[in-house]
């Protein structure tokens, strides 16, 4: 019987998850609480290269058979498996809110539910699948799709369960099998949906979960020679380490690095919509890829739009994440807010200019102030980098190529926010702006179908819709001379 804890009262294993069994390991890491880092939730099994290699094995071994099944009977198991997701929301939320503290309520009425609707859209989307069919050089030409094979997942720390569903749905669909690895600092809520793949009925080997730390198990994983798709998100640095481990097997992969999202507002916008948007780049503590941190106005607004940015931060409420009222989380881990302090400390030492916020809310918790600060100029690094914490930026601009310029003056490329009543300046900017997606007088709107990803060191790739289902095939052409008779 493998090791599980309980999570205030709700049960969680602590093991891989490998041809449908679990699998525990004389090592283990600490897992504990942002809500409370004295409160140690759980001691998760450290996975090794062994661990990694019996996984892949496994995930090998069930290729064959899943991958000759047809999309409407793999869509059928990974549906069921949908079901059990809606069925058992309120846990997954309450492990996720205590592993990695993201509100609570949000998780329950919408994050975690995503999951359920991101395997549904998947199953749905390989089963209705239409190929390219056209003539051509008197042939009857086709392309069709082939399932890759073994795929490694690496998922981040923030919404672990959404994300990892995000990534493993259309792997699945697509007919390959998968090794997901989560991040160490929230591993509990993706050990909890192995739970749902063993009820939901998928053969053994199709889906496993592998814990440890990434530069171990992470790196046995993606350096396999087994392997045939990898799939990121997390850091630059970490996404270059793992394209270069890719490429010597030369495996396909695709990673989603982060952002520096600029929040563009023209001087025609919807103050008050743009300002309490704004307010939102605060929510999850700032740890959001999405997040517009960049704050771009055009100067003959820029007094009135901080006036009522200031208001709307205001409202928000830091606070334990289980709590209805709280708005702003604490951060994941001592040693993010660590990292979330030297970005500000070094702001203040290079003459940037913290309007309000800058400094940890109380002493004896992971919580940090909402911040604001105006740069001394362009190329300073709170402008240039991601902080990945409650801390945003704000800068000033004349006319609409300023405007561009500021937008695609960072390294990054994964998202853009633009406020104007104009359509066609809302068109000129989405035309001139380096981004994977751009919102206009809205934010963090999906639809799954649509491509996501980044440009620049935001990453490599596209998910969603069929273009995940692509990347997760080799594509290839049929061609039949015409003439050629049925039977």
């Amino acid at each position: 019987m493998s090791r599980r804890v309980d999570v205030d009262g709700v049960s969680v294993a602590t093991g891989h998850f490998i041809n449908n069994e679990r699998l525990d390991c004389a090592e283990t890491f600490e897992d504990r609480s942002p809500l409370d880092w004295t409160w140690k939730l759980a001691d998760v099994s450290a996975g090794n290269a062994d661990v990694a290699d019996r996984a892949l094995r496994a995930a090998h071994d069930a290729f064959g058979d899943w991958s000759a099944r047809s999309p409407k009977e793999r869509g059928e198991l990974l549906n069921r498996l949908a079901v059990l997701i809606d069925e058992h929301v309120e846990e997954i939320a309450h492990v996720e809110c205590l592993d990695m503290a993201m509100l609570e309520e949000s998780l329950r009425q919408r994050v975690i539910a995503r999951g359920a609707r991101n395997f549904r859209a998947y199953a749905e989307l390989a089963s209705n699948y239409e190929s390219r069919r056209w003539d051509s050089n008197t042939t009857h030409n086709q392309v069709l799709r082939m399932p890759a094979g073994p795929t490694v997942v690496i998922t981040p720390w923030n919404a672990p369960f959404m994300l990892s569903t995000w990534k493993c749905a259309p792997a699945l669909a697509a007919g390959n099998t998968v090794v997901l690895k989560p991040a160490e600092w929230s591993p509990l809520s993706c050990s909890l949906l192995m739970d749902l793949v063993a009820e939901a009925g998928l053969p053994p080997g199709v889906f496993n979960l592998v814990q440890g730390i990434g530069e171990v198990v992470g790196a046995a994983l993606v350096a396999h020679p087994l392997v045939r798709r990898v799939s990121f998100t997390g850091s630059p640095e970490t996404g270059r380490a793992i394209g270069v481990a890719a490429a010597r097997n030369l495996v396909p992969f695709t990673a989603e690095l982060g952002g520096k999202g600029p929040f563009v507002v023209f001087r025609d916008a919807d103050l008050d919509l743009a300002a309490t948007t704004a307010a939102k780049m605060f929510d999850d503590a700032g740890q959001v890829c999405l997040a517009g941190t960049r704050l771009i106005v055009e100067d003959t607004i820029r007094d009135e739009f901080f006036t009522r940015f200031a208001a709307a931060t205001n409202q928000h409420v830091l606070g334990d994440s289980r709590d209805a009222s709280t708005t702003i989380s604490p951060l994941i881990h001592p040693d993010h807010l660590a990292r979330v302090e030297g970005f500000v400390d070094r702001a203040r030492t290079n003459g940037d200019r913290v309007v309000f916020g800058g400094q940890r809310w109380r002493d004896d918790g992971l919580w940090y102030l909402p911040t604001l600060i105006e740069p001394t100029n362009n190329d300073a690094e709170i402008v240039q980098r991601e902080v990945f914490g409650p801390v945003v930026t704000l800068q000033s601009f004349h006319g609409d190529e300023e405007a561009h310029a500021l937008a695609n003056s960072t390294a990054y490329g994964l998202s853009a926010m633009v406020f104007t009543d104009s359509q066609e300046r809302a068109t000129r900017f989405a035309q001139a702006v380096r981004a994977g997606t751009i919102w206009t007088n809205c934010f963090l709107v999906r639809d799954l179908t649509a491509p996501f990803g980044g440009c620049g060191i935001s990453g490599i790739g596209r998910e969603g819709g069929d273009y995940a289902l692509d990347f997760y095939s080799d594509l290839k052409t049929f061609q039949v001379k015409e003439g050629t008779t049925h039977g």
